[in-house]
């Protein structure tokens, strides 16, 4: 059964990290650019925020016995496959997780720009997927 208090919990932090990106780039891109610490508080608080978005989906999967996926981005597949996200709410949260990827594992530079427009113009998409999450299981 999914722990219902569990998900409130691993939601709060997703909106709290959410919180702190948008204090530290709120700025114009030039200030983003030339600011280190901006850049690092944005892009670790993004790699949590998306963490407890894949942590709530890795307890759904569990706890429903829906299988044991190969990644993180499998992981929205299944999701889709049993109602709970639609086609582009997946596809929005697998390039969360292909961003927090790069900033993880440090494959390449990360462009700061990018980041910071998609900061700028994607974080709701996180909150689009706590909706979504509460709204299919009839939380709160």
């Amino acid at each position: 059964m999914v722990d219902r208090d569990l998900i409130i919990a691993k939601a709060a932090s997703v909106r709290v990290h959410l919180d702190r990106i948008v204090a530290k780039a709120g700025a114009d891109l030039q200030v983003f650019m030339s600011d280190v610490d901006h850049q690092d508080i944005v892009a670790f608080n993004l790699h949590l925020a998306v963490e407890n978005c894949i942590d709530i989906a890795a307890h759904i999967i569990s706890e429903n016995g829906w299988g044991v996926p190969g990644s993180a981005s499998e992981m929205f597949y299944l999701l889709e496959d049993r109602g709970i996200l639609d086609p582009e709410l997946t596809e929005r949260m697998i390039k969360a997780v292909g961003l927090r990827n790069l900033i993880v594992h440090e494959y390449g530079k990360i462009d700061l720009s990018l980041l910071f427009a998609t900061v700028r113009n994607n974080l709701n998409d996180l909150n689009s997927y706590l909706s979504n999450i509460f709204k299919k299981l009839d939380i709160l």
